[in-house]
């Protein structure tokens, strides 16, 4: 599989850089495509290379030292990844994994001092990367540690339909296959509430449910019910 450097040149990150460049890149990219639920990366294993994802989408998820399984980011199209170089890591701190059918594109770990060079916007995407990161997860642990766990799943469905979010007739769909348990791991809470949550939220009209989708039909009540208002 080949990946064309307009592919590449389509990106915000790589638009100001020279085809002579992303040629050079490309010699040394590795495309593979990822089936729905297969990893592309193991957490705690060597942190051989570093992605770009061009279609789909992936979930990093993390075990905690008492064995739970918590969902810390969602990537999207376009998004950098798995770059352990930048935070000064020999491993990778979480498991990349398909939530669907992927195609990414792998660089070889010593290469990035190289790209980072060549094409200085890498470096300022990485941090800028890393900051949004930090703020998620820091507003995450805030509504985790002080909102009740309906408002916390109201901010995380939000956050999808923001992040991966396709107009529909009847709303807003999240537009990769998104499961109960997902949601769960999201917000650090049960299948169980989760499951009772969105129901309530369906016989609403808040939302609409299905096997592994979920649509957002009312966005503007559930933003009121995330910030604490009630109709």
């Amino acid at each position: 599989m080949k990946v064309d450097r307009t592919v590449l040149k389509s990106l915000p990150l790589f638009e100001r850089m020279t085809d002579t460049d992303l040629d050079a890149m490309l010699q040394h990219a590795a495309p593979r495509r990822v089936a729905q639920g297969d990893a592309v990366f193991e957490q705690g294993a060597r942190a051989k290379s570093f992605f770009l994802l061009l279609h789909g989408r992936l979930k990093v998820t993390q075990v905690t030292p008492d064995g739970q399984q918590i969902i810390v980011r969602m990537v999207h199209p376009g998004d950098l990844f798995g770059f352990a170089m930048a935070l000064r890591r020999e491993d990778y701190p979480g498991t990349a994994v398909a939530a669907a059918e992927s195609l990414v594109i792998s660089w070889p770990t010593d290469m990035w001092p190289r790209f980072v060079d060549q094409n200085p916007r890498l470096a300022v995407t990485a941090m800028q990367t890393i900051g949004q990161r930090l703020e998620e997860a820091h507003t995450r642990i805030r509504e985790m540690s002080t909102e009740e766990v309906e408002k916390r799943v109201a901010h995380a469905v939000l956050r999808l339909s923001k992040q991966a979010g396709r107009p529909v007739g009847g709303g807003i769909r999240i537009d990769f296959p998104i499961s109960r348990q997902d949601i769960a791991e999201m917000t650090g809470t049960t299948l169980h509430t989760v499951s009772r949550i969105l129901s309530a939220w369906e016989a609403k009209g808040l939302v609409e449910g299905g096997r592994q989708k979920l649509t957002v039909t009312d966005p503007q009540k559930l933003l009121n019910l995330a910030d604490g208002k009630r109709d």
